[in-house]
């Protein structure tokens, strides 16, 4: 099978398809899917339309979505929605508030003066009743594990802010937090800490790729000094994160499995 994976789209429909068409996806007639790493929205303006187009691709098994922590973010504020508290601060900086909007047709007054109304909208979205519920923790094939920031690992911290990641034998049957813990995971961090699974690649999202370029290999800074956010491959890890806001593209690589 042929994949076509990338990560952290963000809202930015038309970079993403400029990535697919430089790829080729959108001519391809063998059979392939599409993978996505999480993180379908937040920080751009085209949500609706890179809704649609992911409603289609589930709707003709095309697409494999992969849990992010923004789709987690977005339940967590419907959560709180429902308790009456959803203003929270950490879903305006991180977009939640403004996907929100979008996928609603609301408005920042209508938050304020109808938020009942607004709340009752985007839980009937198909975001919320098709899109997320289709998403997995993880995907496998014989020999890419898909992710958004890492497999579940005991993660310890240290002073020095150099955190020490501990492989987990069994993480495949991690529980509900541990996934939730993991999306937030700087995978390229784990996997120099020596977190990878044997025989494998992991490839996954969330992290912006010229932290390893910058890091591990000496390449520009991570948003300054020329960084690189082409995709990051290492030992055991391709990481795709392009910081989409930042650098105006999405990454998408070719996986044939």
């Amino acid at each position: 099978m042929r994949y076509y994976v990338t990560a952290d789209i963000h809202g930015f429909f038309d970079e993403f398809k400029t990535a697919l068409a430089e790829k080729g996806f959108f001519a391809d007639t063998e059979p392939h899917k599409l993978v996505i790493c999480g993180d379908i929205f937040d920080r751009g303006s085209q949500a609706l339309e890179l809704q649609n187009f992911i409603l289609d691709l589930l709707d003709k098994d095309e697409v494999i979505l992969i849990r992010g922590n923004h789709e987690d973010l977005a339940l967590e504020l419907l959560n709180r929605w429902q308790r009456g508290s959803y203003l929270q601060y950490h879903h305006y900086t991180n977009g939640t508030i403004d996907t929100v909007c979008q996928l609603t047709g609301s408005t920042p007054k209508d938050l304020s003066c109808t938020p009942d109304e607004v709340g009752r909208s985007f839980l009937k979205n198909p975001y919320i009743q098709k899109v997320i519920p289709s998403m997995l923790d993880y995907y496998e094939t014989p020999n890419y594990i898909f992710v958004h920031g890492w497999i579940p690992c005991t993660v310890i911290s240290s002073e020095s802010n150099m955190n020490e990641y501990v492989f987990i034998e069994n993480w495949r049957a991690e529980n509900e937090q541990a996934w939730d813990r993991a999306r937030w995971i700087n995978g390229m961090a784990a996997a120099h800490g020596g977190v990878v699974e044997k025989g494998k690649t992991i490839v996954c999202g969330h992290w912006h790729c010229s932290f390893g370029h910058a890091n591990y290999e000496g390449k520009g800074g991570e948003f300054d000094n020329d960084p690189d956010f082409s995709p990051y491959f290492g030992d055991g890890i391709i990481a795709l994160d392009a910081c989409t806001a930042v650098s105006k593209r999405v990454n998408c690589i070719i996986i044939e499995d």
